[in-house]
């Protein structure tokens, strides 16, 4: 990973020069630099991709050596040809592949055999045309498992690196070097791009086709021009997504330092199956795939023409809108009104100016003009004229950002105004967007802006669609990584009642599915979601009429009672629910006639007996819905909004992805209507977010903690006042299950990894002291500000190898890329200390593995309080990241450490390392595959012993 070393300890994670480690295979960089590629399928003749591919190759130098294959040919285009790839000269790094589909496994076998490090297969002809195709990938897959060659394709244009010249693409010419990467599931996007790009004169760091993504995914690919330095934003092409959680966990690595955006086509079902018939792509909710974008940082827009844009003012633009409020400083009505339409109509505001601006402009303006926003300058606005109103739009505490808007008239003066804009971007700390309208008189003015960094368009309404996007993308990063709310440790439900355990959950889900049962009834329903810490009505099974009327007794009147059957819902006939029940004779009316109707219909053993509730009134609650289901790509779904009876028709929902915190529970809700009813309209009393918050917590831990579930539905859920006896309670709810193992399995993985609690650990340091190693939280974050204020000069010299300031260490943006582990790429172990008196926690010690890109290897970093390095923390939080790199399949663990610190020297020998002494660190490697520690050291698991550093 790339922060600055964040407590990567005592020893400084590396890439040490070791033989063994220095691993030249990368077959990711063969795509991309190859020193040797071999056209499969070269041809001469003319229009075929063959020849086309060749001729690309050879007639744009990229500093290698071309070889076409064709075993029928002596010669192509004038090159010597070789039969097969085995026959050629040198170690091939990239082979191109353009034979027909069903040539394809034979040559790529030949391929692994040669040991070629990564290949792109052109072919069309796979999935996309049915099961032919479906069996032709199977034999690639095949051939791919443990060759190590990596393949791009197949059904692809191919890639380019314009910097380096390399056009293995069969596209009709090569792409000008620019610093946008640009990656397309769709080769014609690409050849329509590109031709695009020619005329508008951008440039490209990298334009790679994916195609039907059989190896190479998403996720690859924006690693890889994340780890670029000449890309400064991504640009993407999608159909499907492909490795859901790939491309989640590597968007949002990237989208914090390069944005990414992204147009998605197949939204409507018809465009949907003609991607299908495309790519063979699987597609998903667009719902969710918009909910998996917000929570990676990654903007979307709808229009083609929008894609380019933006990312040219993301790269751009610096600074971004801290809200939605825009001021336009216009010299012509007609345009500041239809930057105004865009604007609102795309979810943005105008600003209000404040007194002091409005008492400034005039003083500014002449009589005529418009103070109000947009601001209208007139036709002979001068340059001093625009750079005062601009500069007073800019300085008011109620604007975001400055859209000027400049049309070519007599008095005007493009190029001036635009020297003054430049001036005036320079001192602001908010964007600067412009809009200069016409052709030859303002292009000067236009060059000007953008050589300045000052996002231009021509059109004003493109313009605010472009500020639209940048406060959003701003917010949806401001929204990744604000601070969660702790959660209580002693989780309470809002009835009072103490959470059972999670694991309460499970034997009631294996007894359903143990009986063959996909419905919960609702006392299992009711046991599940208590387990969770989810507030449920009091419910009680009766089996006869006297025992629904004691049930009802106990609990009070009115009541609700229920049918139980497992051969309907309860909702699902007419006669399964009986409301508002006043009396035992009600109870027992209702108890009768639903026993009579269930035994009418499917005989007396259908009915099990009824369940009795309390029956809440609903004057001044709210009812919502709170759920989860199962999307093919992305694994469980959370769902939020309005409920109640009317909750379709009424369509207010939000979608998000588990798992949440605090602060996206919050986000969540704040994307449906229903978020202003509860935060208190019209004099009434708003609801208590904090608890709906936690509630929507313990529903995403429940759906990530137990598979069997396929469907939850709590609807209603009812929010009373805050300030009530029972804020929150589920007034119904439904769980569906589904198989876990055999042929009706379907348990698509979460596209989010959760927290990894089995890397919870106990232990006691050598005084006694009681603590807990585990996996860092979002939550930390405060905890590691105290941890750093408590370290010493030595022990950050120890860890960075110079001396970093305390305020950079505990700086917001820096601390919370570091609880926010993805748990993918990353795992973070601290080792925290809970006061027995107090409850108050404190993080001891930090510890990370990071993995390396392109390789199997993770790099191991490790930071130790200074009142604890003689406690045996160094051994056990080592040896917990080395368990922790077994059980996520890591080869090598690598770090650097300072010649002078000779604790953790011994640490990482008494736990299997290898050390070799440079000149100014000493480099440290362990093989986790090769057989566990000596038997002489304090334990194979540390962790069952306080072995000392």
């Amino acid at each position: 990973m790339t922060d600055d070393g964040a407590h990567r300890g005592q020893a400084r994670s590396t890439d040490p020069t070791h033989d063994i480690l220095r691993s030249e295979r990368q077959p990711l960089r063969a795509l991309f630099r190859p020193g040797c590629v071999a056209v499969i399928g070269a041809s001469e003749r003319p229009g075929s991709v063959g020849r086309t591919l060749l001729w690309n190759l050879i007639r744009s130098p990229f500093g290698g050596t071309v070889y076409p294959v064709n075993p029928r040919r002596h010669s192509v285009l004038g090159v010597r040809c070789c039969a097969s790839v085995a026959e050629v000269p040198e170690p091939v790094d990239l082979a191109v592949v353009a034979t027909p589909a069903a040539a394809v496994p034979q040559q790529l076998a030949a391929c692994a055999a040669a040991g070629v490090k990564a290949a792109i297969v052109l072919s069309a002809g796979f999935r996309e045309v049915g099961p032919e195709g479906l069996a032709l990938e199977t034999q690639l897959r095949a051939i791919l498992r443990g060759s190590g060659m990596r393949l791009l394709g197949p059904n692809c244009l191919g890639l380019m690196n314009p910097r380096l010249g390399l056009n293995a693409t069969f596209a009709s010419a090569l792409a000008a070097p620019g610093h946008v990467g640009f990656l397309s599931q769709s080769g014609a996007v690409c050849t329509a791009v590109l031709d695009w790009s020619r005329r508008q004169g951008g440039g490209f760091s990298a334009v790679v086709s994916i195609g039907s993504m059989l190896d190479v995914g998403w996720g690859d690919l924006i690693t890889v021009l994340g780890d670029d330095p000449a890309t400064h934003s991504i640009v993407i092409y999608m159909e499907a997504i492909g490795d859901a959680r790939a491309f989640v966990s590597a968007a949002r690595e990237v989208a914090l330092t390069k944005p990414i955006v992204l147009i998605k086509g197949g939204r409507s079902a018809e465009a949907a199956r003609a991607a299908a018939a495309h790519t063979g792509a699987l597609a998903g909710s667009d719902a969710v795939l918009e909910a998996a974008l917000r929570r990676c940082g990654v903007l979307r827009v709808e229009r083609l023409s929008d894609l380019f844009d933006l990312a040219d003012v993301l790269a751009k633009q610096s600074r971004r809108p801290a809200g939605p409020r825009l001021a336009i400083v216009t010299n012509a009505g007609g345009p500041g009104v239809l930057a105004t339409d865009a604007l609102v109509l795309g979810g943005g505001r105008l600003a209000e100016l404040g007194t002091d601006s409005l008492a400034a402009l005039d003083a500014v303006l002449p009589p005529r003009c418009s103070r109000a926003n947009p601001i209208d300058i007139r036709g002979d606005a001068d340059p001093q004229r625009y750079a005062r109103a601009v500069e007073i739009a800019l300085a008011d505490p109620g604007s975001d950002g400055v859209l000027v808007i400049l049309t070519p008239q007599a008095m005007t003066d493009p190029t001036t105004t635009a020297q003054r804009l430049r001036e005036l971007a320079e001192r602001s700390g908010k964007p600067l967007l412009a809009s200069w309208m016409g052709g030859d008189e303002v292009a000067e003015g236009m060059a000007i802006l953008n050589a300045a960094g000052i996002a231009t368009n021509p059109y004003p309404d493109a313009a605010a669609r472009l500020f639209n996007a940048l406060w959003r993308y701003s917010d949806n990063l401001r929204g990744l990584y604000e601070t969660p709310a702790l959660l209580p440790e002693s989780e309470e439900s809002a009835a009072g009642a103490q959470v059972v355990g999670h694991a309460a959950a499970t034997p009631v889900l294996e007894q359903a599915l143990a009986e063959g049962r996909e419905l919960l009834s609702a006392l299992e329903t009711r046991q599940v979601l208590a387990s969770y810490g989810i507030p449920v009505l009091e419910t009680r099974l009766a089996r006869t009429a006297a025992a629904a009327c004691e049930a009802a007794e106990a609990i009070g009147y009115p009541v609700a009672v229920k049918l139980q059957s497992p051969a309907l819902s309860p909702r699902s006939d007419v006669g399964g629910v009986g409301l508002d029940l006043a009396s035992a004779e009600a109870v027992e009316r209702a108890f009768s006639t639903m026993a009579a109707a269930i035994g009418e219909r499917f005989g007396p053993q259908a009915f099990e007996g009824v369940t009795v509730q309390p029956m809440l009134r609903r004057e001044q609650g709210i009812e919502l819905i709170a759920g989860s289901s199962l999307d093919p790509q992305f694994g469980p779904v959370l769902h939020f909004g309005s409920g109640g009876t009317l909750a379709e028709v009424n369509g207010d929902s939000a979608v998000g992805l588990p798992p949440l915190n605090t602060t996206l529970a919050r986000r969540l809700m704040e994307r449906t209507r229903v978020y202003r009813a509860l935060q208190g309209m019209g004099g009434a009393p708003a609801a208590d977010l904090a608890e709906l918050e936690r509630l929507l917590v313990r529903l995403s831990q429940l759906v990530l903690e137990q598979p069997a579930i396929r469907e939850v539905a709590i609807n209603p859920l009812l929010v009373n006042p805050a300030d009530g006896d029972r804020p929150l309670v589920a007034l119904a709810a439904r769980i569906l299950l589904q198989p876990l193992t055999g042929a009706a399995c379907h348990l698509p993985r979460p596209a989010i990894r959760p927290y990894p609690s089995q890397y919870v650990r106990p232990w006691r340091l050598r005084d006694g002291t009681a603590v807990t190693i585990r996996p860092i939280r979002p939550e930390d974050e405060p905890l590691l500000v105290a941890f750093h204020r408590s370290l010493s000069e030595e022990s950050v010299y120890s860890r960075y190898f110079h001396l970093t300031s305390l305020d950079h260490r505990i700086a917001h943006e820096r601390l919370v890329r570091i609880c926010y582990s993805d748990y993918e790429r990353e795992l973070a172990l601290v080792v925290d200390r809970r006061d027995p008196a107090s409850g108050e926690h404190r993080i001891l010690a930090v510890g990370r593995l990071s993995r390396l890109h392109e390789r199997n290897d993770a790099e191991f970093s490790m930071l130790i309080g200074d009142g604890f390095q003689d406690q045996g923390l160094g051994t056990v939080l080592l040896g917990q990241l080395l368990r922790v790199g077994r059980d996520e399949g890591i080869d090598h663990v690598l770090a650097e450490i300072l010649p002078g610190n000779g604790a953790m020297q011994r640490v990482c020998r008494k736990l299997g390392f290898s050390l070799r002494a440079g000149d100014e660190v000493v480099e440290a490697w362990i093989d986790l595959a090769a057989p566990a520690a000596p038997a002489d050291q304090p334990a194979a698991d540390p962790l069952s012993s306080s072995a000392s550093t």
